[in-house]
């Protein structure tokens, strides 16, 4: 395993495992295959156990999931393949299932007490949106915000603050968090107010922590309760026929 690789499943796996859901669901059955596979896995992350680890569709390969990633490593434990793994008969990509389940368990375990949330009147949909305040489309979104509560989209806010931790961002997100009035801070921040200064106890870190292990990469990032992620900005209308779709 080159260090790329490793280097990979160790950021990712240093990250709080609480947000990962704990033990090891190993379907394929003992045998020495198995046995060094999952030798292999341990060696190369030696902090947790997979989340689950089984015979992979393709025929030679085990499946170790952890989290929102994927991974594919051979049979006797020697390679490791991180990709995309579709069933051309069924036109479905069998990877990206599996993420979304792990970004289901992330997002559906955090709790919307830590959340800032723009309810819909009438809610039919629930988005979670990683935003950072000073993200030109994150505000362009926010403009929007009562075209998308009257189309009955409810808007829960997570904050992921791209220049990281101590950045001029990240207290702003703090400081909005800590306000009395949360929506009316986060409204004026999002114009291009800058927040009075607040400290509190706050998700900040919380909320950035989630959005790696789910794979924000970049904001806004709307990730739906089921796992699936719908990234950047999408206008009202266009979003709903989104959501509507199955």
């Amino acid at each position: 395993m080159n260090k790329m690789t490793r280097g990979i499943l160790l950021t990712f796996l240093a990250l709080p495992l609480m947000l990962v859901a704990a033990g090891s669901n190993v379907s394929a059955g003992e045998s020495e295959d198995l046995t060094a596979v999952k030798e292999a896995l341990k060696a190369a992350v030696p902090q947790s156990d997979p989340d689950s680890l089984t015979a992979s569709p393709f025929p030679g390969m085990y499946e170790a999931v952890y989290g929102a990633q994927v991974f594919y490593i051979s049979s006797d434990g020697r390679y490791l393949l991180e990709g995309d793994l579709f069933d051309l008969k069924t036109r479905t990509n069998l990877s990206e299932l599996k993420r979304q389940v792990g970004r289901a368990k992330v997002v559906n375990a955090i709790d919307p007490k830590t959340m800032i949330i723009f309810a819909a009147e009438n809610p039919k949909y629930i988005v979670n949106a990683f935003t950072d305040i000073d993200c030109g489309y994150c505000r362009k979104l926010h403009r929007e915000m009562a075209d998308y509560n009257k189309l009955g989209i409810t808007m829960r806010y997570l904050a992921f603050p791209r220049a990281g931790v101590n950045s001029e961002s990240y207290q702003k997100a703090v400081s909005v968090w800590c306000a009395e009035d949360r929506e009316t801070a986060m409204t004026e921040a999002k114009l291009g107010a800058t927040p009075a200064k607040r400290e509190c106890d706050n998700p900040v870190q919380a909320h950035m922590t989630a959005a790696r292990v789910v794979g924000v990469s970049g904001t806004p990032s709307l990730v739906l309760d089921t796992g699936r992620v719908i990234p950047g900005y999408v206008e009202p209308q266009r979003l709903l026929q989104m959501l509507e779709q199955p």
